[in-house]
């Protein structure tokens, strides 16, 4: 199934549809400010069983992000923060940047990296925060890379050609527009230290 909304004004009807499909164990892909997603619930191991397929990977060796609606409700998943770090994801969130953070109980060690870490994302885009908010949980997300289309950029940004793709192996994919090529600024905080780990569409803002 393929939903169109849009992006200036989610239909709250339709952004409901998609958080119902992702309670319900089903896998979406949704848009971003960086690429489009695979996304499911938190609460379902299943279904991020079934991302990690959909991009080749073993579950264990699969790398997630945990999508928020806000920073505040990021913080909830994170080990407590010190005043430079908190001011630092403050100035770049919502926006495209995936910061690495030391995970804390609330966070299945399925979704954690070896050194129990996790990538947290707050994007700045409407319809996937909107989503975010209406599913209650935190959502996790990989983004839609297709090895032997790497070449085809609108295979990637058109999400009519990734239902085309994942129509028979996902329940619905959200159509917020034409995706952007560029992934997240990738920005690692863990044990206290601050470290770009890949420069991606979002500034360095430890340049400043």
């Amino acid at each position: 199934m393929i939903l169109k909304i849009y992006p200036q004004n989610p239909n709250p009807r339709d952004v409901n549809r998609v958080a119902d499909i992702l309670n319900q164990g089903g896998v979406a892909v949704i848009p971003t400010d960086t690429l489009y997603a695979f996304v499911c619930s938190m609460d379902h191991k299943k279904a991020v069983e079934k991302i990690a397929q959909l991009k080749g990977f073993t579950a264990k060796k699969a790398r997630y992000s945990l999508l928020f609606a806000s920073l505040s409700k990021a913080s909830e998943f994170v080990r407590p923060m010190d005043k430079d770090t908190y001011q630092l994801l403050r100035g770049c969130l919502p926006g495209p940047y995936t910061f690495v953070m030391d995970a804390n109980n609330q966070v299945p060690r399925t979704y954690q990296n070896q050194n129990k870490t996790i990538g947290i994302r707050v994007p700045d885009n409407d319809i996937c925060r909107a989503i975010i908010e209406a599913a209650g949980c935190p959502l996790v997300a990989t983004s839609v890379r297709i090895e032997d289309r790497e070449q085809e950029v609108e295979y990637l940004t058109d999400p009519e050609l990734i239902h085309e793709l994942f129509e028979n192996r996902t329940e619905v994919v959200v159509d917020g527009g034409i995706g952007d090529v560029e992934p997240s600024t990738v920005i690692d905080c863990s044990d206290g230290q601050m470290e770009l780990i890949r420069q991606g569409k979002g500034q360095n803002p430890l340049d400043d």
